[in-house]
């Protein structure tokens, strides 16, 4: 067993434990996995396959887990530590970064970030990336990524920038109906007060950033990593002059970019050409 596989396993143990032990000394007097399962909207199979370690745990389980015991964010946390056990090391690290970062900027010129992407364009993605992978694979992996995606739904998000090239919205990556609900979601996400999206033109100056996407992670004491990836390949860059020099690219696109008023516009634009 790798290393990666036994804190994986150490991760979701921790998880039914807990769970365990909030259902059986729960102040009313112990609670049944039926129980449990119907407050927080499952079923007993689905609690008795988490405590057992057998199943995988329902995205939407670690929420209603909390407001279930009152347990403010633990089983949310828990979960993220399964989710991030998951990945590989380098993964695993980034996740960790992204969880803590007070300030995520996006730069990408071939997908909607992951961040973003809605169940439907991430499956597509993701099998266009592996079109061997079978239906499980990708169902697990779209099923990882959408877990990502908490650190944008608690009490206190990280503000985020995103800035896409405008070939992302212009190439046809997934069927018609499921681009359409991703433009859609990018213009939900945008209208957040935390949340800009803009569109850097194709007609734009070329910049350091060409060769690939990246991620400005900044956390609360305000130092920067930059997460870069390509294909087949990623790195988290954190060297001071890199990350500056990183960081100039960025604003550069930024100054280049769409407003977000003519981004929503293009965005809306695009969504007519899918119906």
């Amino acid at each position: 067993m790798t290393t990666e596989q036994e804190e994986n396993q150490d991760a979701r143990r921790r998880f039914a434990e807990e769970l365990k032990s909030a259902r059986e000394l729960h102040p009313d007097g112990p609670m049944t996995q039926t129980a449990v399962g119907r407050q927080t909207r499952t079923s007993k199979s689905t609690i008795s396959r988490v405590e057992s370690g057998t199943g995988s745990i329902p995205a939407e389980l670690p929420a209603g887990l909390d407001q279930l015991f009152g347990t403010d964010g633990k089983f949310k946390r828990l979960y993220e530590e399964v989710v991030a056990a998951t990945f590989p090391a380098l993964y695993q690290r980034r996740m960790t970064l992204e969880r803590s970062a007070v300030e995520i900027r996006e730069w990408s010129q071939t997908v909607v970030p992951g961040l973003l992407q809605t169940p439907e364009y991430a499956g597509a993605i993701l099998r266009k990336g592996d079109p061997r992978a079978s239906d499980a694979e990708i169902a697990k992996a779209v099923h990882l990524r959408m877990a990502r995606q908490a650190v944008l739904n608690g009490a206190s998000p990280p503000v985020l920038r995103v800035v896409l090239c405008e070939s992302v919205l212009r190439r046809l990556l997934a069927p018609r109906e499921v681009m359409r609900a991703q433009f859609e979601t990018l213009l939900a996400h945008s209208a957040r007060p935390t949340t800009s999206v803009r569109v850097l033109p194709l007609d734009a100056d070329a910049h350091l950033l060409l060769e690939g996407s990246a991620s400005f992670l900044t956390a609360p004491n305000h130092v920067t990593v930059v997460c870069v990836e390509a294909y087949r390949t990623a790195g988290i860059v954190d060297d001071p002059e890199h990350v500056r020099a990183a960081e100039h690219a960025y604003d550069e696109i930024t100054g280049e970019a769409l407003t977000r008023r003519g981004t929503a516009q293009l965005i809306r634009d695009q969504m007519e050409k899918m119906t």
